[in-house]
């Protein structure tokens, strides 16, 4: 009777304490410059998309895994948060292109999403 008591009461706290755990958020922030003068100046309103296409062979291009897009504020920044699609114990997040333009300017890049931390890239504009 003691040990089914205890095994019962160390199952009940692992599962109390599993439940308290807190991920924290998945967010990938970009900053959008040009170059003018040798110094980097902010891109606002440049819009700015996140992707990552799924396999790829010479027959078949895969869906998008991951396709959203926003806006700069005018300090050339937008933040992206990836948090709803982390699935906990994942090995590994995504690896996404980014492709940025205003107007007449176009920029590219690549960011990696680590789990549960804030990834930044900067992309500059030509």
């Amino acid at each position: 009777m003691i040990r089914i008591f205890s095994t019962a009461l160390a199952a009940a706290s692992i599962l109390l304490t599993a439940g308290c755990y807190e991920m924290d958020e998945t967010i990938a922030n970009v900053y959008v410059v040009r170059m003018e003068g040798g110094e980097e100046v902010p891109v606002s309103d440049a819009s700015v998309r996140l992707f990552a296409l799924g396999s790829l062979d010479e027959d078949f291009v895969g869906e998008p895994r991951f396709d959203t897009t926003q806006v700069t504020t005018n300090e050339g920044f937008t933040s992206f948060n990836f948090s709803p699609y982390y699935v906990a114990g994942q090995a590994g997040f995504a690896v996404l292109d980014v492709e940025c333009t205003k107007g007449a300017l176009s920029g590219t890049g690549l960011i990696k999403i680590e789990e549960m931390m804030t990834n930044e890239t900067t992309v500059i504009m030509e």
